[in-house]
């Protein structure tokens, strides 16, 4: 059954340093209309930030705003805590993206709705879906670069998701982000001309 708060829209998705954010910058330069899942999460976090300094402290909380890179890291090394945060914000995310979703839905077209953990969490009643795709090994590579850390904490954070070749197999369209940026774009150009059709 079709969940008619997203009739139109496609799940943007793939696995950290995989370039979703740069996928959906390019879709948007195309005319596609993006939410984006972590943006809205990180602007919950800070207006609610007393409850996050109700649950974890206030040391995760700096002039109203959530220090998120400490807040990750506690929830990164303890699944309970995760829960907990998880439990808090996903359904003011849903909510969020519902909201944002509808004003799109009325323009009839297809648009996109950037969620990194879609197929993790299963949360979201959305027909299509976009991977972008990177070999695991270059995952790692770019990851290391991005965060300056080390092969293992990269690792770590990767395997912390469900496997990239997994999301790859569930997906309606894919994109082959493993060379350069120009190679994108063509992998963007080609999808859209999919989606479109």
């Amino acid at each position: 059954m079709q969940n008619d708060n997203f009739k139109y829209a496609i799940a943007l998705t793939g696995g950290i340093a995989t370039g979703k954010s740069t996928t959906a910058s390019l879709f948007m330069l195309h005319g596609f209309l993006t939410i984006d899942a972590d943006k809205i999460a990180h602007k919950l976090l800070d207006e609610n930030n007393w409850a996050i300094a109700d649950m974890f402290g206030t040391r995760y909380v700096k002039d109203g705003k959530v220090i998120r890179k400490k807040l990750g890291d506690l929830i990164f090394n303890n699944q309970e805590e995760k829960k907990k945060l998880e439990t808090f914000l996903h359904p003011l995310i849903k909510q969020q993206i519902i909201k944002e979703a509808s004003l799109f839905e009325e323009k009839k077209k297809p648009y996109l709705i950037d969620i990194p953990l879609f197929f993790e969490t299963n949360n979201y009643d959305i027909k299509n879906s976009l991977v972008i795709y990177t070999p695991k090994e270059l995952q790692v590579k770019r990851l290391m670069d991005r965060d300056n850390c080390i092969e293992e904490e990269a690792l770590s954070k990767i395997n912390n998701q469900m496997d990239i070749e997994e999301k790859k197999l569930l997906a309606t369209f894919v994109i082959d982000n493993s060379k350069d940026l120009k190679n994108l774009q063509n992998e963007v150009e080609r999808i859209k001309k999919e989606i479109l059709q």
